[in-house]
């Protein structure tokens, strides 16, 4: 197998939501604080980006955008916080882009699909029908007006893990439950390998005690695909990092800029 590495990883701040934890996972109780973060990698193929978080349009009407939910997440979200704005915070622009990896179709992470109109985009197959179509209990979760801008977009649906590159540096891992299209990301830097969880967990004790979202497409697939998110973690010494987990996020701050 062909191993290469990513030049850089640089994690881009966003929305910030406050809800009740027993939203995210099973047992849970009390308040949360989490971050809606997105992610950049550099290649020397291209420039990639995990995610695209909250709607743009929100910073000025976040009712008219997400409706009363807006109230129920505790949406704090500034004009500086959309991705176009935080990639310009590292030094590139929207147009930059040239892949876009989004993890699954939940309105916080598909809000900015519209802004690359330009780049090779990556989901789980079942995600795109499944985000017109989910199931009751779920449906809040998606918002089919990012999506429908971008039915021209250069689409690529994946029925497996798929290696971005082809040198082993970037893999999207299927990993199904969430969303019946759900993935994380392996991402191998020049001094050290991350695993970009996506929603595949949420807390820390969803990864410890191989605990579910109430709301997930299938509790016995999330399960097995914790599972296998930490195996491949361990086999490959990777980092794992929880994409809204307000601890995980505070140590990614506190590593610096980029990540290499």
């Amino acid at each position: 197998m062909t191993t290469g590495t990513a030049t850089k990883l640089w994690a881009l701040d966003g929305a910030k939501f406050t809800l009740d934890r027993g939203l995210l996972v099973v047992g849970g109780t009390g308040n949360i604080y989490i971050p809606v973060p997105t992610y950049v990698i550099q290649h020397p193929r291209g420039l990639v980006l995990v995610d695209t978080g909250i709607a743009p349009e929100a910073v000025d009407d976040p009712v008219g955008t997400y409706g009363e939910l807006a109230a129920h997440l505790g949406l704090e979200y500034t004009s500086d916080l959309r991705v176009d704005k935080q990639l310009e915070a590292v030094g590139f622009k929207a147009d930059d882009i040239t892949h876009v990896i989004i993890t699954h179709s939940h309105f916080d992470h598909t809000g900015a699909i519209k802004l690359f109109p330009n780049a090779r985009f990556y989901i789980g197959a079942q995600d795109l029908p499944y985000a017109y179509w989910p199931m009751p209990a779920a449906s809040v979760f998606f918002r089919t007006a990012d999506i429908e801008p971008a039915r021209g977009f250069d689409w690529n649906p994946l029925t497996a893990d798929h290696d971005l590159f082809g040198d082993g540096s970037i893999q999207i891992l299927s990993l199904p439950g969430h969303t019946p299209g759900n993935s994380s990301v392996l991402v191998r830097l020049p001094n050290q390998n991350v695993m970009l969880t996506g929603d595949t967990v949420h807390v820390p004790e969803a990864l410890s005690d191989d605990l579910p979202m109430p709301s997930d497409y299938s509790t016995l697939d999330a399960v097995h695909s914790i599972r296998r998110l930490k195996h491949v973690a361990h086999a490959n010494d990777a980092t794992i990092i929880i994409q809204h987990d307000p601890d995980d996020w505070a140590k990614l701050k506190a590593i610096g800029e980029a990540i290499g």
